[in-house]
């Protein structure tokens, strides 16, 4: 159903979308810019050309506004990398990780808002962005641990439990990301691409050690004999 009156021949549905995206392209610009603590309601409405009274149609507080941006921006760099490896199926598997992490790379890097506000603004506001940020997290790290579940198929990383793994490489691509949009000037994109790819392809294809066991080259540390103290 729908309801109101078109103006200028645009339908109150449509009216209404483009509030909202305004009132989110204001918050991308706003938290990045002046940060999310010190940005007010008012001052979104400002950027945006919207009235309060037109924000609380659309949203409920201005942490709804960062929430929809933090799950925006991890969308849409899941949706362009599946989008890519899906016309990749019969490529070489090691095409595949560098395919997924070019195209991630370049989406969240096309903007340098875009990783300013997921890694910076989006930490520590609230336990409900917190859990958001983890279930992105547990999406991620799905996803890096089936592309290393294909490797390992296709003989060019052991056979092993990658879980772990894929959450430490969620967090160091996290952390690289972090320092490139904080950098001044910022670091090379493909520098940053090429950095992340490295520690993938090192984490995953590493050899298997069994439990417990010295990893080659380390020390073996020997408690003194009581007569050596």
């Amino acid at each position: 159903m729908t309801s109101g009156r078109n103006y200028g021949g645009v339908a109150p549905e449509q009216r209404r979308a483009d509030r909202r995206e305004r009132l989110l392209l204001a918050g991308l610009e706003l938290f990045t810019s002046r940060g999310y603590q010190r940005t007010k309601i008012a001052q979104l409405c400002a950027e945006a050309g919207v009235s309060t009274r037109n924000f609380y149609e659309e949203f409920k507080s201005k942490e709804q506004v960062l929430l929809t941006l933090h799950d925006r921006i991890n969308a849409m760099a899941l949706e362009r990398v599946r989008a890519a490896l899906d016309e990749l199926t019969e490529a070489e598997v090691v095409t595949r990780i560098s395919t997924l992490l070019d195209v991630f790379v370049a989406s969240v890097t096309s903007d340098p808002r875009l990783p300013r506000l997921n890694y910076v603004e989006a930490v520590g506001v609230s336990a409900e962005l917190e859990r958001q940020h983890q279930d992105w997290v547990t999406r991620w790290a799905d996803f890096i641990e089936a592309e290393a579940r294909n490797l390992a198929a296709h003989g060019v990383a052991p056979e092993r439990d990658y879980r772990l793994t894929a959450i430490a490489l969620v967090g160091a691509i996290t952390g690289l990301l972090r320092e490139w949009q904080a950098h001044d000037p910022p670091y090379p994109v493909a520098e940053i691409a090429a950095e992340i790819r490295a520690h993938m392809l090192a984490a995953l294809t590493r050899p298997v050690t069994s439990r417990g066991a010295e990893p080659s080259g380390t020390p073996t540390v020997r408690a003194p004999h009581p007569d050596e103290r």
